[in-house]
């Protein structure tokens, strides 16, 4: 590597200086897509001269089709939906007619005028849209961000004066929308509702977001107002079907992308077969990233020498991976090559995740926007929320879980139309080993509809409580909620929570009804990061992961930083950590029973039975292991004492009889490890049939269940009361079983490995596993699909 020179060479060029002879065989297809030019129309007569004026000063001198297309809707009063790429000026569709109505409102003879109500998933994004606003400088509109990190004397100011108001989800949940009343002057006042990045409220996030919406919309109404919502999406299935069912109101939708693009190169990488190279760094991906013969080289570690080339090349790049542990290695790793080329360059490079103070994260969106960072190891597209313009590259390390989610972060180089690069990295798991040998499930298919279920009863009934505590429900308010709101009311009224008046069902706790349910799904206050020396908080820790990631004697990465920790408070929901590197990287163990409470649907597929329906998880962490950085050696198990984890969600399962077992020629000794491995393959491919994350499903298998009485996997959904996963797997198993047997028979491993039937998630270190009794079941298994 060389020092980096003053201009980044064009995508197909830089693609062939990191695909060096030594490296070739790993890019498995290369798919070029087109340039594609853009189309322009005339301002609408009805925008405030104004606001034209300074967005032509800001370099917008004609739209572009769908931007009016949008505006044109929204100010006519129509819900909608604009569903286009990344960079498409999706922004203009809110901001034309929320600042032309706001500028309207000046005019008014008395109040406060129009207001403007913007939401965004992150708080690094709506950070961003106020710099926007703040650059437009229209006059007359002041804008405010309430979220998290505002002070008291920054929530009152916007209260009292901001027509723009910049916020989040979770502050409308358990703050505006519980102190309405104190705010109504701004909801009196609502025009315009602007949800931005709205593809990312899926699963039970984006059910309890559409609940929110419901009591937004109910708020404004009692102040009056009938407000406007303008949904900007990255390309998704029916985008107006999912907006809908987000804000429960029609939505229309504007599609056709009319905005230039400039030629994208799109490589899959397959990271090659792991070699005994001593001292190579071992990232810690899970127990498979150190499974031996048969595993390939970690793709942490293959992303952050691609990213370290990137800089190398003075190419601004950006590389999105799947967790906060995994941010904070490739960073660490591309800055330790990087310093080995020149002193001084690995600065560089930064990790960008959630969990950090705000003062972090405004430093790296500074050095991010000025050009000091060249590149960052990203947790998500939307946690890097801010529009950093000229990125040339795009690294995506391991298949994001949807092809939407990968078009829209491959989206985010050649944002001026330039030429860009993106490379899907593939790990060692056999989801990312299909993609990588089946482009056309990549490059030949739509995306997928976004997935929520706003009747979750898990969901729907936390936000009834919070609904009557903001005003008491009526009867004719159910039927906004969704079809099972008048059996939750009962059901809350039984308990106690509710109490029903001829007026309507009030609040009778003494607490706060927003405070019963974290909208983000953990259901819990997430576990907070302190120095013990020092009593800093260093940051923090979602609950659900907290047994596995920052229990006592974990070692955690924080900006680089090893940290061991010394305690974990369950109670007190807080991790004391004392800074050092221990030599060592540590690995959870846990152990998982499945109970089945309920059947929904079953059907027969000869002897075997596919069901759906409800059961009970119960987890727990009982260890953990050292194993020694350089090679993934185990080092020692040492046990803990945490409690257990009780969840119930949605689960399908499948069965075998003791006939097909035989005929399977799976002895009982193998059994265990075929259906552990069955489970496995069938969890990395629903990924493709759903949309969802490996890590929002679970799974359990056992060869003799003791509802079913036979051998059983079952895959559940990882979230209480079910995300709609599962169901989809259950709707298209025959494609998604056999997805799963066509994944493990073309893996050339002899025994199992991480691109077949091992799990980097697995809580038994992937033991046991038997992959060719697996395969032999799913062949029985399919035969009477």
């Amino acid at each position: 590597m060389t020092a980096p020179p003053t201009a980044a060479p064009r995508s197909g060029r830089l693609l062939d200086r990191l695909r060096t002879p030594s490296r070739a065989a790993r890019v498995t297809h290369v798919q070029e897509v087109a340039e594609r030019p853009g189309r322009t129309v005339a301002w609408p007569g009805w925008a405030d001269p104004e606001v034209l004026g300074r967005l032509r000063a800001g370099g917008v001198e004609s739209p572009w089709e769908h931007q009016v297309a949008a505006a044109d809707l929204a100010r006519s009063g129509r819900h909608v939906v604009v569903a286009t790429g990344t960079a498409s000026g999706k922004s203009l569709a809110y901001l034309l007619p929320g600042l032309t109505a706001v500028r309207e409102g000046l005019a008014a003879p008395r109040g406060r005028g129009a207001t403007v109500l913007y939401l965004a998933p992150t708080k690094a994004l709506a950070a961003d849209q106020r710099r926007v606003l703040a650059e437009l400088a229209v006059p007359g509109v002041l804008a405010a961000t309430v979220d998290g990190d505002a002070s008291r004397e920054e929530r009152d100011w916007a209260r009292a004066h901001a027509a723009w108001l910049l916020s989040n989800p979770d502050m409308l949940h358990r703050s505006l929308l519980p102190s309405h009343e104190r705010w109504s002057g701004f909801w009196r006042s609502l025009r315009y509702v602007a949800v931005d990045e709205c593809h990312a409220y899926r699963g039970v996030f984006g059910s309890h977001v559409a609940q929110v919406m419901r009591r937004l919309r109910r708020v404004a109404a009692f102040h009056g107002a009938d407000p406007v919502f303008v949904l900007a999406s990255a390309t998704v299935s029916q985008p107006a079907v999912a907006a809908g069912r987000l804000i429960g109101c029609e939505v229309d939708e504007v599609i056709d992308d009319t905005s230039p693009r400039g030629p994208t190169t799109f490589a899959l990488w397959e990271p090659p077969e792991r070699t005994a190279t001593p001292g190579e760094p071992d990232p810690g991906e899970g127990a498979g990233a150190a499974a031996g013969l048969g595993s390939r080289r970690s793709m942490l570690s293959e992303t952050a020498d691609l990213l370290a080339d990137l800089v190398v090349e003075g190419v601004r790049s950006v590389a999105f991976v799947r967790s906060r542990r995994a941010a904070e290695t490739v960073a660490l790793l591309a800055r330790g090559h990087l310093e080995q080329v020149e002193p001084g360059l690995g600065g560089r490079v930064a990790a960008y995740r959630g969990g950090y103070l705000r003062e972090e994260r405004r430093a790296l969106e500074s050095a991010l926007q000025d050009g000091r960072l060249l590149a960052v190891a990203a947790t998500t597209a939307l946690e890097l929320g801010i529009d950093v313009a000229g990125l040339d590259a795009v690294l995506i390390a391991g298949w994001p879980g949807t092809r939407a989610s990968l078009w829209q972060q491959a989206g985010r180089a050649g944002r001026a139309g330039r030429a860009a690069l993106a490379v899907l990295v593939a790990r060692d798991d056999p989801l990312d080993r299909y993609v990588v040998h089946h482009p056309e499930t990549v490059f030949g298919r739509p995306v997928e509809q976004t997935v929520l279920d706003p009747n979750n009863p898990y969901v729907l009934a936390p936000h009834l409580a919070a609904a009557a505590q903001e005003r008491p429900l009526c009867s004719a308010d159910l039927a906004m909620f969704g079809p099972s709101a008048a059996e939750l009311v009962d059901r809350l009224e039984r308990r106690g929570w509710l109490r029903r008046r001829p007026s309507g069902w009030f609040w009778t706790r003494g607490d706060r009804a927003a405070d019963l349910v974290d909208i983000r799904g953990t259901g819990e206050q997430p576990v907070r990061l302190v120095e013990t020396s020092t009593g800093r908080l260093l940051g923090t820790v979602d609950t659900a992961a907290a047994h596995g990631t920052v229990h006592e004697g974990a070692v955690y990465l924080h900006q680089g930083e090893s940290y061991l920790v010394e305690a974990l408070d369950v109670d007190e929901a807080v991790a004391f950590v004392a800074a050092g590197d221990p030599g060592y990287t540590t690995s959870a163990r846990s152990v998982s029973e499945v109970s089945i409470v309920s059947t929904d649907a079953e059907q027969c597929w000869g002897e075997a039975r596919l069901a759906l329906g409800t059961v009970d998880v119960t987890s727990q962490v009982t260890s953990y292991l050292r194993r020694r950085p350089g090679s993934g050696e185990v080092l020692g198990e040492w046990a803990l004492a945490l409690p257990s984890r009780q969840l119930r969600t949605r689960g399908c399962w499948w069965t075998w009889s003791d006939q097909q077992v035989a005929a399977a020629g799976v002895q009982p000794g193998v059994l265990p490890g075929a259906t552990h491995a069955a489970e496995h393959a069938s969890i990395g491919l629903l990924p493709l049939f759903a949309t969802c994350d490996r890590w929002d499903v679970g799974g359990v298998s056992t060869a003799l269940h003791p509802t079913t009485g036979r051998a059983t996997v079952v895959v559940h959904d990882g979230h209480p009361g079910g995300a709609g996963f599962v169901e989809r797997g259950y709707r298209a198993a025959r494609a998604w079983l056999r997805a799963t047997r066509d994944v493990v028979a073309s893996c050339g491993c002899p025994a199992g490995c991480p691109s077949c039937v091992q799990s980097p998630k697995c809580g038994n270190a992937n033991e046991p596993l038997d992959k060719q009794g697996a395969l032999r079941l799913l062949d029985v298994l399919l035969s009477g699909a």
